[in-house]
């Protein structure tokens, strides 16, 4: 138990390094494409004024308590809950967030692999009208290509997380993130210049609050939970290198901005290329890997939009990939006393071989199933979306408004958080609201609700 002492908890450099890193962490695939899509299908403007609503009652009360907590502690989940409460129970939430960041990111490094491969396939082949989806069907039959783009992802994330917390991460997140937005606004921009430009903004953007059903606002809830990357740990870890000085309200407000922000370009980026050219937008992931593809084709300087398009899909997956295995990693530093380079080649290799079966689902392991009629991929997504997420982000609410001590949260709450009662706002909505917000998502994601 005494060595446990022997290596100094590392901390974010700068107050940027860490929202950028938090930022990356809440920005993923499912931003880029997702959110663009539930705000045209729900209303525009409607869902997007629902979602900020959600944000503020759910997302950020609920993040700013995974910051209280990992920064009280100093350790990773399982630790932080061991260190601030008396019952054995609590750690099975900390428990709840390392197996989150296995299974997560043992699937999720598959897709990045699959953006790897769409780089390379722009660059070096590109793709010709109808070509598409032959391409990425050829691609998912073949085991060996899935396991060598799946293992050159989740290499490229131990790398990162192998560099430490301000050496690695927060070094990197400098990086990737201005890149994502420089990317990001260039295509934006090229985007707008076509005809269906008009079209595709009202579809985002015009408030229609006769679409936003209570099957959009249940939408627009889950979305706001889950696009911060919350119950997952990640958020809590991160938090734990957080030094005293830093506001943690401030720090949430912007993460939560720039994730807003960067989902409503991303929108502004696609949906004029999917009006301009008569593309359904409902077909989801598919958009990335074989409709969009298919379009760029089409497109005047096609080749270049397509690389430059995959390379931000590319950071933004990077990005959420190296909080899910610094959750993970945190663990064996903090209670196992590993050095940061065992655990991380260790685990890194073990959600490698996790990620297998994902990996041939559509291969050697197609026609497997776990969850009904779902192959393992969509099993595993299945059952951390709509059970382990929620889970974790319901009972570290649960954690911060009923367990924890007025002490314990007012000491991690300081200076400008205090002005206009914020405290006391934080307190309600985590106590009250936030619980019974995840509740609702919970029992809709499980079926539990018929809506």
């Amino acid at each position: 138990m005494a060595n446990k002492t022997e290596q100094p908890r590392d901390h974010w450099a700068t107050k940027l390094g860490f929202v950028l890193a938090a930022s990356g962490s809440a920005i993923g695939l499912g931003n880029i494409w997702r959110f663009p899509y539930k705000a045209g299908q729900y209303g525009g403007g409607a869902f997007v004024i629902a979602y900020v609503v959600s944000v503020l009652i759910i997302g950020i009360p609920i993040m700013i308590a995974e910051f209280i907590i990992g920064r009280s502690a100093q350790k990773s989940p399982v630790g932080a809950f061991k260190q601030l409460s008396f019952n054995r129970a609590w750690p099975l939430v900390g428990w709840l967030g390392v197996l989150s960041g296995f299974i997560i990111l043992s699937y999720y490094s598959v897709v990045g692999g699959w953006i790897l491969r769409y780089i390379w396939e722009s660059g070096f082949h590109f793709f010709k009208e109808g070509s598409a989806g032959p391409i990425f069907s050829s691609f998912l039959a073949n085991p060996w290509q899935q396991l060598i783009w799946h293992g050159l992802f989740m290499f490229m994330t131990m790398i990162i997380v192998r560099g430490g917390i301000t050496t690695g991460i927060e070094r990197w997140s400098k990086v990737l993130m201005p890149s994502l937005l420089i990317i990001l606004l260039i295509l934006m921009i090229n985007s707008l210049r076509f005809p269906g430009a008009g079209e595709g903004i009202q579809f985002i953007l015009k408030p229609d609050f006769s679409k936003l059903t209570r099957e959009g606002i249940l939408e627009a809830l889950g979305h706001a939970f889950f696009s911060l990357s919350l119950g997952m740990g990640a958020m809590l870890t991160y938090g734990s290198y957080l030094d005293k000085g830093t506001n943690i309200s401030s720090s949430a407000l912007e993460i939560v901005v720039l994730n807003t922000f960067y989902a409503l370009m991303a929108g502004l980026m696609i949906f004029p290329i999917v009006f301009t050219y008569d593309v359904d937008p409902q077909v989801g992931p598919g958009l990335f890997f074989i409709t969009l593809p298919e379009v760029f084709a089409r497109m005047p300087a096609g080749q270049l939009v397509a690389i430059s398009f995959f390379v931000l899909v590319a950071f933004a997956a990077i990005t959420s990939a190296i909080s899910l295995l610094e959750v993970v990693v945190s663990y064996f530093i903090d209670e196992l006393n590993w050095s940061r380079k065992k655990a991380d080649y260790v685990m890194g290799t073990v959600i490698f071989l996790i990620g297998i079966p994902s990996a041939l689902s559509w291969s050697s392991l197609k026609g497997v199933t776990l969850f009904g009629s779902r192959d393992i991929f969509d099993s595993l997504d299945f059952l951390a979306t709509n059970y382990m997420l929620p889970i974790g982000g319901f009972f570290i609410a649960l954690f911060a408004g009923w367990i924890l001590t007025h002490g314990q949260k007012e000491a991690e709450i300081k200076r400008i958080e205090n002005t206009f009662h914020f405290y006391d706002i934080w307190h309600f909505l985590v106590k009250y609201i936030a619980p019974l917000a995840v509740l609702v998502i919970l029992l809709q994601k499980t079926g539990v609700l018929p809506f």
